[in-house]
């Protein structure tokens, strides 16, 4: 039967095992020159030297061990951890390596976290800014110009007030998509979960966006005629908003004369698939894992001349994983792009 003994008992078995040998030696050298002792005093002092010694060495190895442990422990500030504060010091020094070598894994995890956190925080607040930028220094502009005497002509002072009217209606959908964005990311969702029949959710945002499509003659169209209804348990109001938010971006980087197209096909597990495709400019592979990141642009002097807050890829997400379902997007450059969503079918 094998023994599994801590580091430290080895220590003192073994130390007391050379003083006790070295004590018998001794003692037998005694009794061969000088006095008579017998064999079982002999072993008798030799078993009390070997336990004394290995009980007094045991207590000093644990004392020494423990009190440089616990500078360990409080150097690396482990007692903050609510893991490590419950639990007893060890002096086994196999035991202190591992849980040494976990909290260097998970600060160095977290100081990680916390750099892209800081870099994502950095990137957002810069983004913010100049989408804001923009639209305020238009507006500023055109009422300068009036202020400064424009507004005497009729004709300028209406088309420099309609400019400004832009210019805020875009501050006002900016601002409308960042608070949604934030109540979205916060888990304030607040799904009003009903039966709503997806063929007409996509007709409404069709009839919705059939004239901004007619300007670069992009037609709306479903993959087949859908003649019966098709039910899906979810909220309406913001699946309407996940289904707009992904036609208008392909009517916005669509090509002149091309086609948007939507599909609803059956999963297993009482789901759905609705399919947007289109056969605009499609999206180059090392820009597709960032396509949901908030203000992230493909091609950001275009998308910015054809309007929206840069936030409209990244509410469709939470949208949608909002109510438990997957999103997808396959693309191929210059061949076009196709975003596609997950929902549960009513039985």
């Amino acid at each position: 039967m094998k023994f599994n003994f801590k580091k430290s008992y080895k220590f003192a078995t073994i130390s007391s095992i050379y003083i006790s040998l070295f004590l018998f030696a001794l003692l037998l050298l005694l009794q061969f020159t000088i006095i008579e002792i017998s064999f079982v005093n002999i072993i008798i002092v030799v078993v009390s030297t070997f336990l004394f010694s290995f009980f007094v060495l045991q207590y000093r190895v644990e004392k020494f061990i423990y009190q440089r442990v616990k500078k360990i422990y409080d150097d690396v500030s482990l007692l903050e951890t609510s893991s490590f504060r419950n639990q007893p010091i060890t002096t086994d020094m196999a035991t202190l390596t591992r849980e040494v070598q976990k909290f260097a894994k998970d600060k160095k995890l977290e100081i990680e976290t916390l750099k892209i956190r800081e870099e994502y925080r950095r990137e957002f607040l810069g983004n913010v800014s100049h989408e804001l930028k923009t639209p305020l220094f238009t507006v500023q502009g055109y009422l300068l110009t009036l202020l400064d005497g424009a507004m005497d002509d009729k004709n300028i002072r209406k088309k420099y007030l309609q400019r400004a009217e832009k210019g805020v209606e875009r501050l006002i959908y900016i601002v409308k998509d960042l608070d949604m964005i934030t109540k979205l990311e916060t888990g304030d969702i607040n799904l009003e979960l009903s039966e709503f029949n997806i063929v007409e959710v996509v007709q409404n945002v069709f009839d919705l966006l059939e004239m901004r499509a007619s300007k670069k003659n992009i037609t709306l169209t479903f993959d087949t005629k859908y003649n019966s209804k098709i039910l899906v348990f979810a909220d309406q109001e913001k699946i309407q908003q996940v289904v707009t938010n992904l036609v208008m971006n392909s009517i916005k980087y669509g090509k002149e004369n091309g086609t948007t197209e939507v599909s609803i096909e059956d999963l297993v597990n009482n789901k759905i698939i609705v399919r947007i495709t289109d056969n605009g400019e499609g999206i180059e592979k090392k820009h597709i894992s960032r396509l949901f990141e908030r203000f992230y642009r493909v091609d950001k002097s275009g998308a910015r001349s054809e309007g929206g807050s840069g936030l409209g890829l990244a509410i469709v997400k939470h949208i949608v994983e909002g109510h438990d379902e997957k999103i997808y997007i396959e693309s191929e450059y210059g061949v076009g792009s196709e975003f596609s969503f997950t929902l549960e079918k009513v039985k």
